[in-house]
């Protein structure tokens, strides 16, 4: 068992209202710079809690949310 699994259901990252807004548009894969300049330092907060993937593929900056439990 992975310490992350036996920590999951009592482990939460508190996000703002804001970022939760943001988060809830990274279900699936999105490109950086398609977000307005506030999203995406939003994004980059929520990149440094470890809620969102920065993924460079091609030159592109791909961002992706974690499927981490979070709280508002």
């Amino acid at each position: 068992m992975k310490i992350n699994e036996l920590i999951l259901d009592s482990f939460k990252i508190y996000v703002s209202n804001e970022e939760h807004d943001v988060l809830s548009k990274l279900k699936e894969q999105s490109r950086l710079d398609l977000f307005t300049e506030r999203e995406q330092q939003l994004i980059r907060n929520l990149i440094n809690k470890s809620v969102v993937k920065k993924i460079v593929k091609d030159g592109q900056v791909l961002v992706v949310g974690n499927e981490y439990k979070t709280s508002i």
